[in-house]
């Protein structure tokens, strides 16, 4: 058998990435830091209890971390990780960065680059895979890191080499890439940055993972039984409102039955699953009004782009964004927030399933906590329609696994 390179998923988020390293079938876990509990209910429920993912250090609890706490309390541990960790993976959260959202650079979490920085130096990984929003490599209006954009800021960073030997630079190459090029239903673009430390690149370059990844997509994709492009329909069509039954999980709503597949896709992430009533597939409960204002948009408003102020005028609508999706095309960047969209056909917003599938979640991974949350709270809790919002879709994760696996 052969053995399997050793990574730490850094903001693992509910475990996107680590889902995508894990369905390539050539890497380990050692640890992963993530601050939310919510989000590591997940992430722990799946890929540590579950499928055993983790080779989890003893000196390490087993429960959600702030990186800088972790980098203050246990310093002697992460360094006797040199030489040992095959990769660092995982990037900062991106709300500060995205234009997605107010653009602020004065988010706290933006401060968290350098808390990445800093546990890079320590660990000193042979390669790092770090994913951010497309947001990362443009100016804030009012910049104050000497003008550049965070992209170039980590750049340099991480090319820096210390004279006194405590940590090692590495080459890296950053690119933005639309992952509806990679199978994945959703026009969405992130910035990705590769770096190979300096030792370990004399024999290949960062550049050669951008190159790889595009050149074997199509195979990777054919492998799957699908193709390189993937549409709404054709992620979720098979989650329409048809037959439905009690929520398990809360008894008070209604939830999906799974129907007949219709396509390649969603057979490829429902897999072997026998169950009638797939995780997460509770219905929002929108009063007949709401539902009345949906219908009328889906027969009668452009797809794919949010309303138009004549529209927002005819209904009173206040929010910003409300998007009625076209189920022939893949859809725009979903956020956090799923009263941003409209389902392609049926008048109601996305199912926590539903979200999961358009960012390529396998059907057994389960999602844990709230499903929505409001107000204050929006800045204390992940619930599962942000946790899955947040992260980087699997099937990405798993041909950036593969590729990235070639570069040790």
């Amino acid at each position: 058998m052969t053995k399997k390179s050793t990574y730490i998923d850094l903001f693992a988020g509910c475990g996107g990435l680590s889902l995508g390293l894990y369905n390539s079938g050539l890497w380990k876990g050692h640890f992963a830091i993530e601050k939310s509990p919510d989000a590591f209910q997940t992430f722990s429920h799946n890929l540590i209890k579950e499928k055993k993912h983790f080779e989890w250090p003893d000196w390490l609890p087993q429960s959600n971390h702030d990186i800088n706490e972790i980098i203050k309390k246990y310093p002697k541990e992460l360094h006797a990780l040199r030489g040992k960790i095959d990769m660092v993976a995982g990037g900062p959260p991106c709300q500060g960065f995205s234009t997605a959202g107010k653009r602020n650079e004065d988010d706290v979490r933006n401060k968290l680059i350098k808390s990445y920085i800093r546990f890079i130096r320590i660990v000193q990984p042979k390669i790092i895979f770090f994913e951010n929003v497309k947001g990362f490599t443009q100016k804030f209006d009012k910049n104050k890191i000497d003008g550049k954009v965070y992209s170039d800021y980590v750049n340099s960073a991480l090319k820096y080499t210390a004279k006194n030997g405590k940590h090692i630079g590495y080459k890296v190459e950053g690119r933005l890439i639309n992952f509806s090029e990679y199978g994945i239903p959703q026009k969405r673009t992130r910035y990705i940055l590769v770096g190979i430390r300096k030792d370990v690149a004399e024999k290949t370059n960062p550049q050669e993972f951008f190159q790889a990844i595009k050149k074997e997509r199509e195979s990777f994709l054919v492998n799957k039984g699908i193709g390189l492009s993937n549409t709404l329909e054709d992620a979720i069509s098979d989650l329409l409102r048809i037959n439905e039954t009690t929520s398990p999980d809360t008894a008070s709503f209604k939830a999906g039955l799974y129907n007949e597949p219709m396509s390649n896709y969603q057979r490829l992430l429902k897999g072997a699953i026998i169950n009638d009533i797939p995780d997460s597939h509770r219905f929002a409960k929108h009063n007949p009004s709401t539902v009345e204002k949906f219908e009328y948009i889906l027969k009668n408003v452009e797809k794919n782009k949010t309303l138009p102020d004549d529209i927002k005028e005819k209904f009173n609508l206040k929010k910003r964004t409300i998007i009625p999706l076209a189920g022939n095309t893949p859809t725009p960047t979903i956020t956090t927030l799923p009263d941003d969209y409209i389902h392609y056909c049926e008048p109601r917003i996305f199912t926590v399933r539903e979200y999961a599938r358009i960012q390529s979640f396998n059907d057994w991974y389960a999602f844990k906590g709230k499903y929505t949350t409001g107000g204050k709270r929006r800045t204390e809790e992940v619930p599962r329609y942000s946790q899955i919002g947040n992260a980087i879709p699997p099937l990405f994760g798993e041909q950036a696994g593969l590729i990235l696996n070639n570069l040790i």
